[in-house]
């Protein structure tokens, strides 16, 4: 097939992204010279309003660039499109001739898909690539953009570690990640040695209990003098509520277009911040929201996370050929490897921690989950321990 293919990227930009958008262009025109490779701006925003740049005029040099910068290039979307909004998009993909779509994004990104590819009746074939820092897309084994991301999280807390092993203290790194603990949990990654933060870590798969927080911060304080907790924003009580919902007043809370609770601003970080001051009077206490910091960071790309990306890019193309479906990074025991599920796999699903990744009963990281990071996260620094 020579005709129009469009691609797109949804959600949340990351620091490879672009990998698998130059991935797809590049295997495009050399697997159909002629083709006609469409890039609609801000996701199916610009597919519904016509909004296109032919990515099939760039050259290889061009489209290298781009995979090498970090940030969605076509500029991303959140929304989330219902039936009518899909028969928007399906019109503006017949306007341009578009014979396959490759959206580019996460779980909701590949229900976009699943909706379109039965309303099209076949006509277009649609396939998903992922993509996601929370690593939260089922029948994967990683997704592109995490590795990069945990990166930048497991370096700061190194840093963190060495910085409060000076001048101990309480501090609390919290990091993003509304429903799987993936990402907070590479903070881990590089522990310096068994007495290495985080010390404490707080994740969206294990319940919240105040009086168990401060409990857990003083023996890690009187063991260590310090106490460095990774906690992750989409955190909730036993109740089921985000912690920022149970501690924030109801007037003061922030909700997103979708009705989402906002988790990524100060709320959190203040709510904390005020358990500590009242609980833990007089204590050294920071507390950081780290935010879209590691998401996008140009100093922290991963070399694997960039071949990995631009590979799930090019293995889109193919599976346009197999008629569509969702893109997935397994790992087979020596090396990731690609595959493709249907749709319905993928669509509005979230992959959380396993269980046996968390110690039973305690807010640490198994041996389990410390060495699926190791593999995914090897050290890159050999610093010296401290004498304190």
């Amino acid at each position: 097939m020579a005709g129009t293919f469009v691609i797109a990227q949804g959600g949340g930009p990351t620091a490879v992204i672009n990998q698998t958008l130059a991935g797809a262009a590049l295997k495009i025109s050399r697997r159909y010279p002629g083709a006609r490779v469409l890039g609609a701006l801000h996701g199916v925003r610009g597919v519904r309003d016509g909004r296109f740049v032919t990515l099939s005029d760039l050259s290889e040099a061009e489209l290298r660039a781009i995979a090498s910068t970090p940030g969605a290039a076509l500029g991303s979307t959140r929304d989330k499109p219902d039936a009518a909004y899909c028969d928007l998009i399906l019109k503006g993909l017949r306007a341009v001739g578009a014979d396959a779509f490759i959206y580019i994004g996460g779980n909701d990104t590949a229900g976009t898909q699943e909706i379109l590819a039965e309303a099209s009746g076949g006509r277009i074939v649609c396939v998903h690539a992922p993509k996601t820092i929370d690593n939260d897309l089922v029948e994967n084994d990683h997704t592109p953009g995490f590795i990069s991301a945990a990166e930048f999280v497991a370096g700061a807390f190194l840093s963190v570690d060495l910085d409060f092993r000076a001048l101990p203290g309480i501090y609390v790194g919290i990091v993003m990640g509304r429903h799987a603990g993936f990402l907070t949990a590479s903070a881990a990654a590089w522990s310096l040695d068994e007495g290495g933060a985080p010390h404490l870590v707080y994740v969206p798969e294990r319940p919240f209990e105040r009086s168990r927080f401060i409990e857990d911060i003083r023996a890690t304080l009187a063991r260590h003098r310090r106490c460095i907790i990774a906690m992750s924003e989409g955190v909730s009580g036993p109740d089921g509520r985000s912690l920022v919902e149970t501690l924030v007043p109801p007037e003061m809370l922030e909700r997103d277009p979708h009705g989402n609770i906002r988790l990524s601003g100060s709320d959190l970080a203040q709510a904390v911040e005020r358990i500590l001051a009242e609980d833990l009077p007089g204590k050294r206490a920071r507390v950081d929201t780290f935010g879209y910091l590691p998401r996008g960071n140009v100093a922290t790309v991963n070399t694997t996370d960039a071949k990995e990306a631009f590979e799930a890019g090019a293995f889109a193309v193919e599976a346009v050929e197999r008629g569509g479906g969702s893109v997935t990074l397994q790992f087979d025991g020596e090396k990731t490897v690609y595959g493709l599920v249907p749709l319905a796999a993928v669509a509005g699903k979230t992959r959380h921690m396993p269980e046996h990744f968390l110690v039973p009963d305690e807010n640490r990281l198994s041996d389990a989950c410390l060495s699926y990071l190791a593999r995914l996260l090897p050290r890159k620094y050999a610093v010296a321990r401290p004498f304190v």
